[in-house]
């Protein structure tokens, strides 16, 4: 298997290359050179943990770690997880004018309880693992909305052929998401509070990785989505619950509600389909950043004014991992994608034809804010159960599409990360005001280390210069 760029301009690498290449030097996002088709292997998966189904979906990507070593790096990546099930589902019953139960996958049981755990986790023993083999160091430079922070600096903290540097747009994260990252007091790693927005700090990264002479002399890599192992470790929660939901290869399939800001998680689960795993339909769930809700709605791809929500991580109007599904969209002319993608950047939208989008599995709701609220009082007085806003948005479009067959709404963190939402939405009165979870009350104790720059370049790489061997 080897990597190659969306913009055609890059040779073909291996693996552990690409994973700590991150963003390709062309400025494009690798991919493999081809899908894997399982689906003549489904009841042999069928049967397998979620650990060992790991272990052999992402054998068919990695061909340049020996299989042992392979096989203890993806059983360290779960060790800390605290369910056994790893994603465990949960049921809440039929959706309303039903034509399918609603069902949510807990992605959140990892050390920062969001599901970036289960991508970064995975990440940070990948790199553990080449860097040891190789006997060099690595710069991580990371933008984030929320919860891909924490979980990036919790996947890399205390190693020793390891930094991180991680930008996030200044009071633009929960209080609980800042607290996450910046009361880690390991010294390779770095937080940085940029008087911006998210775009704003994906942009200054992006550009940092496309000075390819920078990125060199720093020795920077990525664990944001555009880092292709994220998307790899993705695939399997969706390939694990597909197989759960069908009982032989003629099932017709289960539908994925996902809640989406930057396309990296829903795009695992095109990957997954692809791959002949049972998926049905997944639905794009956003909030009131709707460029993606728009673009697979009416063909077009314009960027907005960015909107601050109740639903922080996914308050995004340029999704870095949309590239990648545009590559399949553009039926892999690399050509294309770049056109496009000039244009974009050039005008600020780009459009494709509608028939370009029709085959495609992939429908589309944006979301607003009050019916997200709505979703979460709706199912904690009906169940019992409490959604954290971002999960809310998946299932409120899930409600309203009322997709066919078994629906499950992907959760993508724990409500306790985000209480003043909870609160808000469930009122006063309510038996659960404001979720906790002990791990998090435990770093209000804590001290802080945060440094606040402006959302330069000359800003962030002063700072990549002064701080970084």
């Amino acid at each position: 298997m080897r990597y190659i760029s969306t913009r055609g301009d890059t040779p073909p690498m291996a693996f552990t290359d690409a994973i700590i290449t991150g963003l390709a030097p062309d400025g494009g996002l690798l991919l493999p050179d081809n899908i894997p088709d399982l689906s003549s292997r489904l009841d042999a998966l069928r049967e397998l943990n979620y650990v060992e189904l790991a272990f052999k979906i992402m054998r068919e990507f990695i061909d340049d770690i020996p299989e042992a070593e392979l096989h203890a790096i993806v059983r360290r990546s779960y060790t800390k997880f605290t369910h056994p099930e790893i994603v465990p589902i949960v049921s809440l019953g039929e959706a309303r004018a039903s034509r399918g139960e609603l069902h949510v996958m807990e992605l959140f049981h990892g050390p920062t309880l969001a599901f970036k755990d289960i991508a970064l986790q995975f990440l940070g023993e990948l790199f553990d693992h080449v860097l040891a083999q190789r006997g060099s160091r690595l710069n991580i430079l990371a933008a984030t909305s929320g919860d891909t922070g924490s979980a990036a600096i919790a996947s890399v903290r205390g190693k020793a052929n390891v930094n991180i540097v991680v930008m996030f747009p200044q009071g633009r994260v929960s209080e609980l998401q800042e607290l996450q990252m910046t009361t880690v007091a390991d010294a390779n790693v770095h937080c940085l509070a940029l008087r911006g927005n998210f775009d704003d700090c994906q942009s200054l990264m992006k550009d940092a990785f496309a000075d390819l002479a920078f990125k060199a002399e720093h020795q920077l890599g990525a664990v944001n989505s555009v880092n292709w192992a994220r998307v790899l470790a993705q695939v399997v929660y969706y390939a694990y619950a597909s197989l759960r939901f069908s009982t032989d290869n003629a099932s017709e399939g289960v539908n994925f509600s996902v809640p989406t800001g930057n396309f990296g998680n829903i795009f695992a689960g095109y990957l997954a389909r692809r791959m002949g795993f049972p998926i049905r339909r997944l639905l794009l769930a956003t909030n009131e950043n709707d460029i993606l809700a728009t673009f697979f709605n009416r063909g077009c791809y314009s960027r907005g004014t960015l909107q601050h929500t109740m639903s922080p991580s996914m308050d995004i109007q340029v999704a870095s991992n949309f590239e990648r599904f545009l590559y399949y969209g553009l039926n892999e002319n690399a050509a294309a994608v770049v056109e496009f993608m000039r244009s974009f950047k050039e005008k600020g939208s780009c459009s494709v034809p509608l028939s370009a989008l029709a085959e495609m599995p992939i429908a589309a709701e944006s979301v607003d804010t009050e019916t997200a609220m709505a979703a979460i009082k709706a199912v904690f007085d009906e169940r019992g159960y409490v959604l954290d806003p971002h999960t809310a948005v998946g299932v409120a479009a899930a409600q309203r599409l009322n997709m066919p067959g078994p629906t499950l709404c992907l959760a993508t963190a724990h409500p306790a990360k985000f209480p003043e939402a909870v609160a808000r939405a469930l009122g006063e009165d309510s038996a659960i005001h404001r979720p906790t979870h002990p791990a998090l009350e435990a770093l209000r104790e804590l001290p802080t280390r945060c440094v606040e720059l402006p959302a330069t370049a000359e800003a962030v790489r002063g700072y990549i210069e002064d701080n970084l061997v």
